[in-house]
């Protein structure tokens, strides 16, 4: 699910422009008439011409019909298609700017829309009919709707990870991963005063892969946990992704009765009880340390635009040209969205907010100031300059968010400033730190010729070696490490304060 945007065009925008072979530039408030002030309209249009103006200077064959600001359709007489190549592409994200309101590319050929009509998903429909009783809809509904609904959710009812699934994440691409990640939260114990009772707690643990490295380092260092009393607490929502994790990591289950806080029990192969939650809120309290590892980019964001009327919200609404697709709008008036979430020193024209994360790690905050412990979430993000990263993956490849909801994952960059902003005052942080810098910190390099030494034959080295450049070159490049620790283990005149395995120096913030 890695993904680096091209600011400050997104891959999925360029993508789209590249794939399409005709497209038509739509701003939508202006497609539906929706507009409220005398001004907006002619506002509208002059940002679209000149849009189309930057990108005939650019040379990158669009010709625009002057009765109404558009690139005419492939089939149109005298009409050029949009042909983009990935060079072009970049002279055309330099230029986004100068038409920010522009929301996305369509297709507009007959042929096109045949073929799409095969598209129409139990998802799809369902969204149709939500937008045409209640209206457009904010993006985080969209999200949730298309990501988690009960019966046609993407997250429910099938196994989207893996060379057949539509990403691949760290742990199913090299064993050393999830050991380093075992060893430092082992080290993190230990430095916190070796606490009688270790609750590891996992947010969205995928198919268990990571838990699983995690658990055989456990019984690696058995001789230093002797003493503690583990357990494995994952936060799942999921029933087919748990009864997955639960074929990794159990021997055997148990359906718990809903009076319990957990809905599922099970004891590992070592002998350590795991327990299955549906909300963070139900895993018991105590010393615990957590883990969020490809977690946050999957809950739902808000976006907003900087208009001259101030934030403006972007909407999920029906396309008027095409009754079965969707397209983005700009909501007329502000929201209560974008009355509340917005910073108020925001530089950006374009932003999204991801309140549920703000919720979840103020939540992590509270547990670890309250009890001791620490949270370490990796995921791919940005320092808050970034913007529009929302995005969809199917098969490994960028896959239009709008394109058949519920048979693609969805996804945005975690915006690292709004965590730090969210805990600042409860718990210390360290990070964002690249993937590659902490694995590194981490001794990876070691291990790596450990395992090597100990390969039996030539293709295991090689899937050592191949996994190790994924994770160094180009996950390392994207995925970060943010950590959350009591202050005091960053005071250096503290008894308990001493480095942080993986973030190198001591940092106080």
């Amino acid at each position: 699910m890695c993904g680096s945007p091209l600011e400050p065009w997104s891959p999925l925008q360029i993508e789209l422009v590249i794939l399409r072979k005709s497209a038509f530039i739509e701003l939508p408030g202006l497609a539906r008439g929706r507009w409220t002030e005398k001004g907006e309209k002619a506002e509208a249009m002059r940002l679209v011409l000149s849009g189309c103006a930057a990108l005939q200077t650019a040379r990158l064959g669009v010709r625009c019909d002057p009765a109404v600001g558009f690139p005419r359709s492939k089939n149109s007489a005298g009409g050029w298609p949009v042909r983009l190549t990935r060079q072009n592409a970049r002279v055309c994200a330099s230029l986004s700017r100068s038409f920010s309101t522009v929301l996305r590319c369509q297709h507009f050929s007959s042929e096109n829309k045949a073929a799409d009509k095969s598209l129409m998903t139990p998802m799809l429909k369902h969204l149709i009919m939500k937008i045409k009783s209640t209206g457009p809809i904010t993006v985080a509904e969209y999200m949730r709707e298309v990501l988690t609904n009960p019966l046609k959710g993407y997250y429910m009812h099938q196994d989207m990870f893996g060379e057949q699934g539509d990403f691949v994440t760290s742990p199913e691409i090299s064993q050393i991963f999830g050991e380093l990640i075992g060893i430092w939260f082992v080290s993190e114990w230990m430095a916190t005063g070796k606490s009688p009772k270790f609750q590891l707690v996992e947010l969205g643990p995928g198919r268990g892969s990571l838990i699983d490295d995690i658990l055989r380092v456990f019984t690696q260092m058995s001789s230093i946990l002797a003493n503690c009393e583990i357990s494995i607490h994952l936060v799942e929502v999921s029933p087919k992704l748990s009864e997955m994790q639960a074929s990794v990591l159990t021997k055997e289950k148990v359906e718990l009765p809903e009076s319990s806080c957990a809905y599922m029990h099970g004891i590992s192969k070592t002998g350590i009880p795991i327990f299955w939650y549906r909300n963070l809120n139900e895993v018991p309290e105590g010393n615990s340390f957590y883990l969020a590892h490809e977690f946050l980019d999957a809950l739902p964001i808000h976006k907003f635009q900087k208009t001259e009327n101030g934030w403006r919200e972007l909407l999920v609404d029906i396309d008027p040209e095409a009754s079965d697709k969707l397209r983005f709008v700009l909501a007329p008036s502000a929201t209560p969205a974008s009355k509340s979430f917005i910073h108020h020193q925001e530089s950006r024209d374009h932003v999204e907010v991801c309140p549920d994360a703000g919720v979840i790690i103020q939540k992590l905050a509270s547990h670890v100031e309250n009890n001791g412990g620490a949270a370490l979430i990796i995921d791919y993000g940005h320092d808050g300059t970034k913007t529009d990263t929302f995005r969809g993956f199917r098969g490994h490849k960028l896959h239009d968010v709008f394109l058949s909801p519920g048979s693609a994952d969805l996804t945005a960059d975690v915006d690292f400033s709004y965590l730090q902003r969210m805990v600042q005052k409860r718990v210390a942080t360290l990070g964002p730190l690249k993937q590659k810098e902490f694995l590194k910190n981490m001794g990876i390099d070691v291990r790596l010729q450990v395992l090597l030494q100990n390969a039996d034959d030539a293709v295991t080295r090689s899937h050592l070696l191949q996994g190790y450049q994924m994770l160094m070159d180009k996950m390392g490049e994207c995925f970060y490490f943010f950590a959350l620790l009591p202050h005091y283990r960053l005071k250096p005149d503290h008894s308990l304060s001493s480095p942080i395995a993986g973030f190198g120096e001591l940092l106080w913030r």
